[in-house]
């Protein structure tokens, strides 16, 4: 279902669905948010990393068939491969899609598997901005698990946002506190990612992500030493992705 032609502009659909979600709990956000005239066709974007289950959870008991996307960069801990797989057959999630970067283009742009080493910002375009942008093409509203709590950039995280003109990003746990994700997962019996409990409170690739010291920002671990906090994925070189990508996934 393509979103209502009353909304001239994503921004203005953004704005009328922050206007009447305002005061909704995460799970009817979400609920509300795969039926509502202003979303139009929706997919769930997960990364199954440290807290992924909590959304893919919520999704899965409103809606098992609905698109989830999981990018595999192919420089995953293995822990995140494995988790994968075990959490979607545990949740009965039907329609799981894995993602990857073109083939000409890794052989094109990083033959050797070396690129993080050299230039973050390019790798994480490569082989997760770009693949995602592709994958999204068919969607209207994407789901993301982003919470204000997890960094700076994140403070002011509302339930919904505009992606430039092109589609909306719906969070429907913006406003969750880490309590609130413990209890959600301790309530639901859920299983926890392996490398959680060895001190890594949010997971990325493997060569970008380090453990977390006590006290530190829960997204301390990644890109340590880097000025940098977003993926690509929300951010491309610190602002905002404004329309398309024009790159396709072979």
């Amino acid at each position: 279902m393509r979103p209502e032609q009353d909304f001239a502009t994503v921004g203005e659909r953004v704005a009328a669905l922050n206007d009447r979600f305002r005061h909704h709990a995460a799970g009817a956000v979400l609920r509300e948010a795969l039926n509502a005239k202003e979303t139009g066709r929706v997919a769930v974007v997960s990364s199954f990393g440290a807290e992924s289950v909590v959304l893919l959870h919520l999704a899965a008991v409103v809606n098992p068939d609905i698109p989830v996307l999981f990018i595999d960069t192919e420089m995953l801990f293995p822990e995140t491969l494995d988790y994968q797989h075990d959490v979607a057959k545990t949740l009965g999630l039907t329609n799981v899609q894995i993602i990857r970067a073109s083939r000409t283009q890794l052989a094109a742009q990083d033959p050797d598997g070396t690129l993080h080493q050299r230039d973050t910002d390019a790798c994480c375009t490569l082989r997760k901005t770009i693949p995602l942008e592709a994958a999204l093409t068919p969607y209207d509203a994407w789901i993301t698990g982003r919470k204000r709590f997890q960094s700076g950039t994140r403070a002011a995280l509302e339930f919904f946002e505009a992606e430039g003109d092109q589609r909306i990003k719906i969070n429907p746990l913006a406003h969750w506190g880490p309590s609130d994700v413990q209890d959600y997962l301790w309530n639901n019996k859920l299983p926890r990612h392996p490398l959680v409990a060895q001190g890594y409170p949010s997971l990325g690739c493997a060569p970008c992500t380090s453990k977390v010291k006590e006290g530190e920002d829960p997204r301390a671990g990644r890109w340590r030493g880097e000025e940098k906090e977003e993926c690509g994925i929300h951010f491309i070189d610190g602002k905002m992705v404004r329309g398309p990508i024009k790159e396709t996934v072979e």
